[in-house]
């Protein structure tokens, strides 16, 4: 396990928290392989009915850490850890639930996606900038990201990179509600608790019915991992990766 995730179990709800806040837990190789883990094990326990995400120090994700993705060139094929974490989180058969406070940048907001439901706090913000990194959508967002939020708006946030706040996010179909900072994790586990009070076998089949077939985003997700991992070695992507490192 990663010392950057924290999994709690309350009861019959298992929290994951991204808790590296001193890199705004941008995610590493090493944390989605613990993330899934804990995801696994939970899936397979009877007495855990829910799942939620958290962030920490006023941040949910900055998304991946692109100096890990440097540093090892297979990280983005259809074996890595990431994928294997990708095509974990959109075949999950309980709730999925997300509670943002702060920044949810890359994967951070694509993930949401894949959840059930989503709070958000006031000051939350939203941005996927892919395409200013020379690289493409990915976890799935570009089968998702239109069938959620329509085209144009998926667009502007896949694409343009544009910068949600939690106001536009709710209001785009991307969150339940927003909430105060403070009663965020309140809120959040208080409806992963209702959750978990309802009978688990008609929850799990209620999912799958609204969800549907899981093989087509797993598609999308190969899909998008082999182009991104084409895009990550390109030299139009290394060019942008070492202006962002020379920003930061």
């Amino acid at each position: 396990m990663s010392e950057f995730i924290q999994v709690v179990r309350d009861g019959a709800v298992q929290s994951i928290r991204f808790n590296r806040p001193k890199k705004k837990n941008a995610i590493t190789g090493e944390m989605y392989t613990a993330i899934s883990a804990a995801l696994i094990a939970a899936e397979a326990d009877a007495t855990i009915r829910v799942h939620v995400l958290f962030g920490s120090g006023g941040v949910f994700t900055a998304g991946n850490d692109l100096a890990d993705f440097m540093r090892s060139g297979s990280i983005m094929t259809d074996s890595s850890n990431i994928t294997q974490f990708l095509k974990l989180v959109a075949g999950l058969e309980k709730p999925l639930i997300a509670g943002v406070d702060g920044l949810a940048v890359g994967v951070g907001t694509t993930l949401l996606m894949h959840c059930d439901i989503v709070y958000a706090s006031t000051g939350s913000w939203f941005q996927t900038p892919f395409t200013a990194l020379g690289l493409v959508p990915e976890a799935g967002s570009s089968l998702l990201g239109p069938r959620i939020i329509g085209h144009a708006l998926a667009f502007e946030l896949l694409v343009a990179g544009g910068k949600f706040s939690a106001e536009k996010a709710f209001m785009a179909g991307l969150l339940n509600a927003v909430v105060p900072s403070e009663s965020l994790e309140a809120e959040t586990m208080k409806a992963a608790v209702k959750l978990a009070d309802l009978p688990p076998e008609a929850m799990k089949i209620s999912k799958l019915l609204l969800k549907g077939d899981a093989g087509a985003v797993a598609q999308r997700i190969e899909d998008e991992v082999a182009l991104f991992a084409e895009r990550l070695h390109s030299e139009e992507a290394q060019a942008a990766v070492r202006a962002f490192f020379q920003r930061s």
